[in-house]
């Protein structure tokens, strides 16, 4: 009996012990499904339909958590993997957690640290540069390409401080060149909020291996600006950069000029997040400007439009302009329709064509899009749990 008792009040010490831990730590399991059907053709005369995912969030399943540690310390933790609901297949194969995968420290009065694979400052603004949070078919800046997260990342982000907060980045490279002067991937990024107005910028510099062909260190700089009118926003945005990168379907396709060859620094991590220097483009700076305005018409329905250009100041006749229109519908705080018209026109020399918040799987490459106008339809459901 006394052995029974024994073990029953070990049992209760435990069960309160666990009951404490959980009243002082929480884990959230949380995710989006984003579903559409995305038409695009090429005034080369061939088009595509497909199923794809990701036009406004890629899907996704994640776990986060927050462990209250006394004296407004916070213990955090963030894992997130990418799926193609579409084949329900990961986004990423070689990757657990492809998105997020980092541990940090946070207080109210002296900010927060990480460590891990993490997103980018650029890709946290997303929200502030247009109506569609700048990954639809329209955006112009989404189609030059967004530097979205790299691994190995050490950052830090301030507490807002008369409406400013600062934040900075280093991806390390983890190899013995970094001490010789061959360097990971650094951000800093500072944004202004205050009543209907915001702005900041957010940006990146890399340098290149010390084997490099060319010793040009990669740039992605964003400046942004928005103003809530009370219906809606308008919002102004810039980039300047000379990462020709595209999206996540390849993007930017190889001419016969071969100018605009594809990805120079990646916007999702490659290994030691550096390049090899070898590729020319890496001295061609683009300027990208983009206006969009969204109008929210009852409490349900938004509707915004976006332009945007980007000029290669090379006078390669390498950039492209293009917009959209298009609509959201909030059938219930977790669940969304929308749908988009876009369009597109290539310069001569260029080879952009269309992505989302995901590369779509169905997409148009090479002589459909080299210097060619594009359009095209997107219409879905997004359901965030």
């Amino acid at each position: 009996m006394k052995k029974k008792l024994c073990a029953y009040s070990v049992f209760c010490a435990l069960g309160l012990a666990a009951a404490s831990s959980h009243a002082q730590s929480n884990v959230t399991i949380y995710g989006d499904i984003d579903q559409y059907i995305g038409y695009i053709k090429s005034a080369g005369g061939h088009s595509i339909v497909g199923l794809n995912d990701g036009a406004i969030l890629r899907s996704r399943l994640g776990f986060r958590g927050v462990e209250d540690l006394g004296g407004g310390l916070q213990a955090k933790f963030n894992l997130e993997q990418g799926l193609a609901a579409d084949s329900g297949t990961a986004a990423d194969s070689s990757r657990l957690f492809d998105r997020q995968a980092w541990v940090g420290l946070g207080t109210a009065n002296l900010g927060e640290f990480r460590l891990g694979r993490q997103n980018t400052e650029i890709f946290f603004i997303g929200g502030a540069i247009d109506y569609t949070e700048r990954t639809t078919f329209g955006s112009i800046i989404n189609t030059f390409g967004v530097p979205s997260r790299y691994d190995n990342d050490i950052s830090y982000k301030s507490p807002r401080i008369a409406g400013f907060q600062f934040s900075a980045h280093y991806a390390l490279k983890e190899t013995t060149t970094e001490a010789a002067g061959q360097r990971g991937v650094g951000q800093l990024a500072l944004d202004y909020s205050n009543g209907p107005w915001r702005f900041g910028y957010a940006g990146l510099a890399a340098k290149p291996a010390s084997t490099a062909k060319f010793d040009n260190a990669v740039q992605y700089h964003n400046l942004y600006a928005n103003w809530d009118y009370g219906k809606g926003k308008v919002y102004l945005a810039y980039v300047r950069s000379n990462n020709i990168t595209g999206n996540g379907a390849g993007g930017v396709t190889a001419n016969s000029n071969g100018l605009t060859a594809g990805t120079i620094l990646s916007n999702v991590s490659i290994p030691n997040n550096s390049f090899n220097g070898n590729d020319p483009n890496v001295q061609r700076f683009y300027n990208v400007y983009q206006i969009s305005a969204d109008y929210r018409v009852t409490p349900q329905l938004r509707v915004g439009a976006l332009w945007g250009t980007m000029i290669d100041t090379s006078g390669g006749d390498a950039g492209a302009h293009g917009g959209n229109v298009g609509a959201y519908y909030d059938l219930s705080k977790r669940t969304t329709l929308y749908g988009f018209a876009n369009w597109m026109k290539n310069q001569p020399n260029a080879g952009f064509r269309f992505s989302g918040s995901a590369g779509p799987s169905a997409n148009l490459a090479g002589a459909d899009i080299n210097g060619r106008n594009l359009t095209g339809l997107q219409a879905g459901i997004l359901h965030r749990f």
